[in-house]
């Protein structure tokens, strides 16, 4: 992957969260919102390369972003025998060692991490105690308010549309999206795995035509 320049670096946002069908309903507005607010997310699966090993793949896109965003809410197992996923405290783990071991801009990245019930993550990373981690419910407009909020009070962002404001825009976002992409063929199977890249390609035609985004 070639270096980022350093304006993209600046608004390079990598996104750490379960990829499964059941998370979908987060992790949408979670892109639009850092769209909305005029940074690029940066997800695994932005491409696919049967050569890449994933790990170096993250790898990667960790150290091109200046910002991170650490979903920690499915870390607990669901079903009986069913093992706790780890990849997700695993990834933010690197994040950590990048800010504190790499040399230069490295040292000034910021992360945001998330959980669905506040202290939840205490059960598992008790290493994180004292650290500010925000709550989502398990809400989509959860996780937008905690993501807007956060571009506030830690990376400096001002006169930001509300919570409320962005999310009303994701749901007409979402509306027009899957009535014309059924006009033009699409099914709901089809839209439902669309590949992250697509979605985003068409978010940003969208806050383009809209006039929505922040510069």
């Amino acid at each position: 992957m070639p270096a980022p320049t350093d304006l993209e670096y600046e608004y390079n946002v990598f996104i750490n969260c379960p990829f499964d069908p059941e998370y979908n309903s987060l992790l949408r507005p979670l892109v639009f919102a850092i769209l909305y607010l005029g940074f690029t997310p940066k997800v695994a699966l932005d491409r696919s390369d049967s050569g890449e090993q994933r790990i170096h793949k993250i790898c990667g896109l960790i150290e091109a972003s200046k910002y991170s965003i650490h979903d920690l809410s499915r870390l607990q197992a669901g079903r009986k025998n069913e093992f706790y996923r780890m990849n997700m405290p695993f990834e933010l783990g690197i994040e950590y060692g990048c800010r504190y071991f790499a040399p230069g801009r490295l040292r000034d990245k910021k992360c945001l991490i998330l959980e669905k019930k506040r202290f939840d993550f205490m059960k598992a990373l008790s290493d994180l105690s004292g650290v500010d981690i925000k709550s989502h419910n398990n809400e989509p407009i959860g996780i937008i308010r905690g993501v807007r909020n956060w571009f506030v009070e830690t990376v400096g962002l001002r006169e930001v549309a509300s919570s409320t404001s962005i999310w009303f825009n994701f749901g007409e976002f979402m509306s027009g999206f899957y009535d014309q992409r059924s006009k033009e063929g699409f099914s709901d199977e089809d839209l439902d795995m669309m590949p992250i890249p697509e979605f985003v390609a068409f978010i940003q035609k969208w806050l383009q035509k809209e006039g929505e985004s922040f510069p």
